[in-house]
């Protein structure tokens, strides 16, 4: 008899952590293959994520595995894990409550998850007050991730005329970014390990451009790289002021002879390395797989390093 495929070949995304305030987090398409649940229920990643929910919400026992995918390789090699593993569950008639799970396929960690339909149909989440909201969401957060006590909470109504939508950001103390961010709208909960800082490093600047006289922070979790600093021979603090000149990196680079394709490798390595961290743990991504994500890093990089901070005309 043959395995049931659950989902089809579908192009998903690899959310890679930004700095705090940044523009949307940075997406990179790439094949997503799909799994059978025997497979889910069986393979070390998957089966360490079902544990964890289910000691979480021992009721998601009784779900069903209505859709599951991996990004990565499809090697058959003992010491190459997937880039990130995908899981539906659902109550079985396939309404009702819904988790879904996305978890890096190298440290094992949930990276986020959603919950849908947890709240009647006839009071959704979004109706209740805000700190029943914020109810929720510690609940969700402590029971999946851990003691929420070391972190601090924002709330804010997102400007989103089609859909009333929360944002909250739960940050720890001594931490100017998020580790967790959290979006609430409809019946659902969508929580994102996004991984701030508990310590702000002194390598580090923020707001690298500005825009309408105030700082614009998209662009710093691309350039506030080490390796992008030793390449270029100057400090993070040095290449913002350049920068503030109206200068792209990208001319910056050149006057210190260094090509335009060394800043990208360079910046791309790096995304993909916070994206695929946990390799002390034995596991490896394979050539391939690295050469892939190169590829489909390449074009945010390039409109990053491209870009220029209008500066004002002198009269």
């Amino acid at each position: 008899m043959k395995k049931r495929l659950i989902g089809g070949l579908v192009a998903a995304a690899i959310l890679i952590p930004t700095a705090a305030f940044a523009a949307p987090p940075l997406i990179e398409m790439l094949t997503r293959k799909p799994m059978t649940a025997e497979q889910v229920k069986v393979d070390e990643v998957g089966k360490a994520t079902l544990e964890k929910l289910y000691s979480a919400f021992p009721e998601t026992k009784s779900f069903e595995i209505i859709d599951a995918s991996y990004l990565g390789d499809s090697t058959n090699s003992t010491d190459t894990k997937t880039i990130q593993q995908s899981i539906v569950l659902q109550e079985k008639g396939g309404t009702g409550k819904k988790v879904t799970l996305h978890t890096n396929g190298i440290t094992g960690e949930i990276q986020d998850l959603t919950q849908e339909n947890w709240e009647p149909k006839e009071k959704p989440l979004i109706t209740l007050s805000d700190q029943q909201i914020k109810a929720k969401v510690n609940s969700l957060i402590d029971k999946m991730y851990g003691n929420l006590k070391e972190y601090e909470v924002a709330m804010e109504q997102m400007e989103n005329p089609d859909q009333k939508t929360f944002m909250l950001n739960y940050t720890k103390k001594g931490s100017k970014t998020p580790f967790y961010q959290v979006f609430v709208q409809g019946n659902s909960i969508s929580v994102g390990v996004v991984g701030g800082e508990t310590t702000p490093s002194i390598s580090k600047v923020e707001g690298y451009f500005s825009k309408n006289g105030k700082p614009d922070y998209f662009a710093d979790d691309f350039l506030n790289d080490e390796k992008l600093f030793s390449l270029l021979k100057m400090s993070p603090t040095d290449l913002k002021q350049e920068l503030a000149k109206g200068k792209s990196v990208v001319e910056v680079a050149a006057s210190k002879n260094v090509s335009k394709q060394q800043v990208i490798d360079v910046i791309a390595k790096t995304q993909i390395e916070k994206q695929v961290q946990g390799e002390q743990n034995g596991a490896t991504l394979s050539n391939r797989a690295k050469e892939q994500m190169m590829k489909e890093i390449e074009p945010k990089v390039v409109s990053v390093i491209e870009h220029k901070t209008e500066t004002a005309l002198k009269k």
